[in-house]
Parts: structure tokens; C-alpha cells; sequence
């Protein structure tokens, strides 16, 4: 009987030995039985929020910028309290970022340091004005990165690519002010500030009066915001057309102004006139604004002609300073352009 051949090694099928040692898995069948290791944290993964955050503060500090506190109990980060600032002259530098407010601040030829553009910028008709005028002034043009922008205006600023370094804000004097705009022939139409510790509300109240025709801004020397980088952002390049002046005393300068003719008119939440009521826009004219909270201080709204509020529904407590001021100006613009 024949055999079928099935237990018949198949040609070609044969396994030959091999010779020296053999390759083992590289403990990876061990590693599989161990099962996985610990999940990382979230600032260890890059791709996590957490982890993007890590890194933008690490190349952050990499430029020069100080690393934010955290809190011994939570270990959140904490946020620096805000100091009060002065506007008084200083050596230091402050920073303009912003392409419409670094724009303004060239075309108003304001006196600059130096001008700093991001690596790979992408180029608008404001960046190409911002370095032809850069250029034709002889400024020094320092292509820097990204980093190195976000340490000069501050971890959370929105420079959009472009930063000045200018000289202390040169103020003006309030009587200095009001005798320019006299001599134009103007109406006078100026805001004062009593009060107002936000630099953005500073620089939202230039940026209206620009926008309705007043010639000036009031700060008094104490207690008060002065022009910083924050206020010139704000502003949107409105501080490089409208002078701001410093008071050494911002009641006995109110009292100078009515010496000579201005009408000086508060505005507060408990006002005795609406503002659709006001008779007196024509005239020459000093708008006082306080704090949103405490609202004009007593010697201030002593030394006002009249105090006038804004009418708002019973479920709006208050108005920004910023916001009330824009709306007083706006309705001021109003009546003066009617004949």
C-alpha cells in the first residue's frame, strides 16, 4: 500500500536552522501583561489646553517675563493687584501696541524710540504705512519674535504684530489747554476726570471726545489714571489728536475754568437734571465724570453749576464712566449742531 505523502515535508517548506543567538519581543509581551502606565497630566501633553498654556508661559519666561504667583492653597495662578497710577513723568518707557494706535501715534509724530514689528507679519495697509513713516523718520526697526512682543506690552496684551517705545506722555497745562483752544476760536467743550482709575476708561473718554468734537482731556494728579500703554490702546490712536492735562487740584482748576467764562456741568447717577433736558450744550462747557462706583466726590459736585444723569431702566444699576461720558458727549455734539 502506497503512502498518501501527507506527512511528506512540502519543497520549499522546509525551516532551516539559524544560527547564533535568537532575537527576542524586547520584553514588549511583559510590558502588555503589565497593562498601562499612569495617564500624564494635562500640562504634560502638549496637545491639551493645559499643556499649550504650560508652554506659552515657559517661552514667555524664555524672553525675560516674569512667571505668574500661584496660590499657596489652590495653586491657581494669581492675578498681580492693579496699583494705582499717577500720571506723573518718569524715565521709563511706555509701550504703544496695536497697529490703529502705533498708526496714530506716527502720524501725530509724537516723539518714538524705536519701532518693533513680529518675524512674519502679515501685511496690511497699516503695516505698510506704519513702516513707510517709520522709515522716512529714521526710526530705529527691530524685527523681533513673538515672544519678546507679548514681554513688552504685557503677557495679555493684543499688540497684532506692531509696538512702539515712546518717552514719558508730555501732559499739558489746563490753562495752557483751554487758552489753545480759545485762540481757535472755539467753543470750549472738555471733560474732566474725578475719580476714574481704569486706563481704559481713560482712554475710551479721549476717544469720545475725538469723536464729538471736544479739544481735551482733564486728569487730576492724585487718585487718578494716568496715559499708559492700556489708555493709548483703548483710545484707538484718539490720544495722539487730543491733549491730556494733569490738575494739581481738580476743584480749584474747575473753579479757575468758571473764572473764566466755562460752565461746569457734573455728571452723577443722582443727578438733578436728565440729560434730554440739558439747556446749556452751547455754552462753553467742562464735563466732570466720576467713578462708576463712588460717583463724583463732594467738594467736586460742591463746584458744579448743575449735575445731570442719564435716564436708564430700573434694572441697570449704573452706566460705565466710559460709556456715560460717550453718551453726555454725543448728545452735547447733537445740540451744538443744531441751529
Amino acid at each position: 500500500m502506497k503512502s498518501s505523502g501527507a506527512n511528506k515535508p512540502r519543497a520549499g517548506a522546509v525551516r532551516k536552522a539559524r544560527k547564533g543567538p535568537q532575537v527576542g519581543s524586547g520584553g514588549q509581551g511583559r510590558q502588555a501583561l503589565e497593562g498601562r502606565k499612569p495617564t500624564p497630566k494635562a500640562e504634560d501633553r502638549p496637545y491639551h489646553p493645559a499643556g499649550k498654556a504650560k508652554a506659552a508661559k515657559e517661552r514667555f519666561v524664555a524672553a525675560g517675563g516674569a512667571a505668574p504667583k500661584r496660590s499657596p492653597s489652590t495653586g491657581a495662578p494669581q492675578r498681580p493687584q492693579q496699583r494705582q497710577q499717577k500720571p506723573k513723568s518718569t524715565d521709563e518707557t511706555e509701550v504703544v501696541t496695536g497697529r490703529n494706535s502705533v498708526l496714530e501715534a506716527l502720524r501725530a509724530k509724537i516723539p518714538v524710540t524705536a519701532l518693533y514689528i513680529a518675524t512674519r507679519i502679515e501685511y496690511d495697509d497699516r503695516v505698510k504705512e506704519i513702516m513707510q513713516l517709520a522709515t522716512k523718520r529714521g526710526l530705529p526697526i527691530l524685527e523681533v519674535m513673538r515672544p519678546e512682543l507679548d514681554r513688552l506690552g504685557g503677557f495679555d496684551s493684543v499688540h497684532q504684530g506692531v509696538a512702539l517705545k515712546v518717552p514719558p506722555y508730555d501732559y499739558a497745562h489746563p490753562g495752557d489747554l483751554l487758552d489753545k483752544v480759545l485762540s481757535r476760536g472755539q467753543v470750549p467743550l472738555l471733560v474732566a476726570l474725578d475719580g476714574i482709575t481704569d486706563p481704559r476708561n481713560l482712554g475710551a473718554i479721549i476717544r469720545s471726545v475725538a469723536a464729538f468734537g471736544g479739544q481735551g482731556v482733564i486728569v487730576p494728579q492724585r487718585r487718578s489714571v494716568g496715559l499708559t500703554a492700556a489708555a493709548w490702546k483703548t483710545s484707538a490712536g484718539a490720544a495722539a489728536r487730543i491733549p491730556v492735562a494733569i490738575a494739581p487740584n481738580l476743584t480749584q482748576t474747575l473753579k479757575l475754568f468758571k473764572e473764566r467764562g466755562l460752565f461746569v456741568l457734573g455728571l452723577d447717577g443722582g443727578g438733578d437734571t436728565s440729560l434730554p433736558e440739558l439747556t446749556w450744550a452751547k455754552e462753553p462747557l467742562v464735563v466732570v465724570v466720576g467713578s462708576e462706583g463712588k460717583g463724583l466726590s463732594r467738594l467736586v459736585t460742591e463746584t458744579c453749576d448743575a449735575v445731570i444723569s442719564i435716564p436708564i431702566t430700573a434694572s441697570t444699576e449704573s452706566l460705565n464712566a466710559g460709556i456715560a461720558a460717550s453718551v453726555t458727549l454725543y448728545e452735547i455734539a447733537k445740540q451744538r449742531a443744531r441751529k
